[in-house]
């Protein structure tokens, strides 16, 4: 079994109405934080090298190491190869600032893209602009029914009970 199937077994099984599951992922959340601040701190440097020596260079387990490269690997320039990946296997995080907290914003994360450390790599309009641009791909709009006596959209002329709509 590899890695990202032990994280998913793992923190997926855990209860988000019991207090034990709710402390579980606060937990799991800051600790997240913390990386994404380190990264986003330091967004020139290309952060790679084997899953076990990334989680050990963020201070994280291996299964929440997991579970961070999950999260972050729709954002990243190359993807990583996480359904089959191992503590050996060799990982990259460099990432598109841009998709990042587009996809950060979709994940209503907003403990990671309010992070203060996104003042130095984009600006203010540029969140508001990816921010806009996410919530409106996600809202759903009605076309106007056409009504039975509304003229038919075809062009015929005809009312539309009279035309397209039998």
């Amino acid at each position: 079994m590899g890695l990202l199937q032990e994280w998913r077994d793992f923190a997926y099984s855990k209860n988000t109405n019991d207090r034990a599951g709710q402390l579980f992922w606060a937990d799991y959340f800051n600790k997240e934080k913390e990386v994404y601040k380190k990264l986003l701190a330091n967004a020139d440097k290309v952060y790679e090298g084997t899953v076990a020596s990334l989680a050990e260079e963020f201070g994280l387990d291996l299964k929440y190491m997991a579970g961070f490269l999950d999260g972050i690997n729709d954002s990243l320039k190359t993807p990583n190869p996480i359904e089959e990946m191992d503590k050996d296997t060799h990982v990259s995080l460099d990432f598109d600032k841009e998709k990042l907290y587009y996809n950060m914003v979709a994940a209503r994360a907003d403990w990671l893209y309010e992070l203060e450390e996104w003042d130095a790599l984009l600006t203010p309009e540029r969140r508001k602009e990816l921010y806009k641009a996410q919530k409106i791909s996600t809202t759903i709009v009605k076309e106007k029914k056409i009504g039975r006596n509304d003229p038919c959209p075809c062009g015929s002329g005809k009312k539309y009970k009279q035309c397209c709509g039998k």
